[in-house]
């Protein structure tokens, strides 16, 4: 008895697999594509209608598609064709310009607008009594704890 319920549940699940997917779904995993691939916000997508993300889906998968390896025979010509045209430009450049050179050596003081953080190096679990924590290491030896996993991700950066 058992044992045929369990042919049967497994036969049912077969065939729901072998069902095509619906358009919301195939919508859905198109989405999800462009979200995670292309860079598109959730905002962006969730008010166009499936023709238009069926547009964007398949433009960014003939970017896929028509990928060149670099190793590959086509590249290479391609690169040698380039060089001899910069060739060209570069002497035609040559003759219409004047080097002056300046006798002023001028000192520029460089500020980062911005210092990237730190990458996280090493997480653990950690148990206290009853209450579970996640415990991050960042490279520069900092680290801070979270109590829940959905408080940690909101704190992490996209670059962590």
């Amino acid at each position: 008895m058992i044992r045929r319920k369990k042919h049967f549940a497994k036969l049912r699940a077969e065939e729901i697999k072998r069902k095509p997917p619906t358009k919301a779904q195939k919508r859905n995993q198109m989405s999800i594509y462009l979200k995670n691939m292309a860079g598109y916000k959730h905002s962006q997508l969730k008010s166009i209608s499936y023709d238009e993300i069926q547009k964007l889906f398949d433009k960014e998968m003939k970017i896929v598609n028509t990928f060149v390896d670099m190793n590959s025979e086509l590249v290479k010509d391609e690169h040698v064709e380039v060089e001899k045209d910069d060739d060209t430009e570069e002497e035609e450049m040559k003759k219409h310009m004047e080097i002056v050179q300046d006798k002023e050596e001028i000192a520029i003081d460089a500020i980062p607008l911005a210092i990237k953080p730190s990458m996280i190096v090493e997480y653990k679990i950690v148990k206290e009594g009853q209450k579970g924590f996640y415990h991050l290491i960042r490279a520069d030896g900092s680290s801070k704890r979270y109590s829940s996993m959905i408080r940690m991700l909101q704190d992490i950066d996209k670059e962590d």
